[in-house]
């Protein structure tokens, strides 16, 4: 989009153009941080189980905080209650993935926020454009203005295209963080569960 269609679309215009960048930022660096936290976990979990039979919980809590992501946070949770009761260390393990959950959600409002306001600011640009029209055609005595006439018109098409191009892949992109993140939220529950159960059992 040219300068000058940025310029004829108005403020709106700018205002969506701005949200969206924004939000593409965030849905990039949301991106890159749930590529990063997510592990193979089973192969993760053999390592760890197979360090704490020889007892070495030393190595296994140095292991978890080398590892990066929510799974092996769970973990070292879960090695450092492990002498807490059945009940406890349960609540350990769920406050625990909680907080990592509230972690992988963050920032994540504001690509929503713009999916939905986007088409909304379309419409207000294309509601001012139309009054900006109609006001040109009311004032006119014998000869209509045409240029003004279509610069009303082309502020109103431009705000509504723009909303609608900004919304659409934010939209989109925010259904594809949200299926990663309940991805990395199975993986959580699998291995606080597996861990739970080593730990209880030996």
């Amino acid at each position: 989009m040219s300068f000058e269609l940025l310029n004829q679309g108005g403020v709106v215009l700018w205002v969506i153009v701005v949200s969206g960048i924004v939000a593409f930022g965030v849905f990039v660096e949301r991106s890159l941080h749930l590529h990063r936290a997510r592990i193979r976990f089973e192969d993760f979990l053999k390592g760890i189980f197979n360090i704490l039979r020889k007892n070495n919980i030393t190595e296994a809590l140095a292991i978890c905080a080398e590892t990066p992501g929510p799974v092996a946070h769970i973990v070292e949770t879960a090695i450092r209650h492990r002498q807490a009761a059945k009940e406890d260390l349960r609540q350990e393990i769920e406050r625990a993935s909680l907080a990592e959950i509230s972690r992988m959600e963050r920032r994540l409002v504001v690509v929503a926020t713009v999916a939905q306001i986007a088409p909304l600011l379309g419409l207000l640009g294309t509601v001012l454009g139309m009054v900006e029209s109609l006001l040109v055609l009311q004032q006119a005595v014998q000869i209509v203005p045409t240029t003004e006439v279509i610069a009303g018109l082309m502020k109103a098409m431009l705000t509504t295209a723009a909303g609608l191009t900004v919304a659409i892949p934010c939209y989109a992109a925010f259904n594809l963080l949200v299926v990663k993140i309940d991805r990395i939220v199975l993986d959580m529950e699998y291995a606080g569960a597996e861990i739970m159960a080593f730990l209880v059992n030996g």
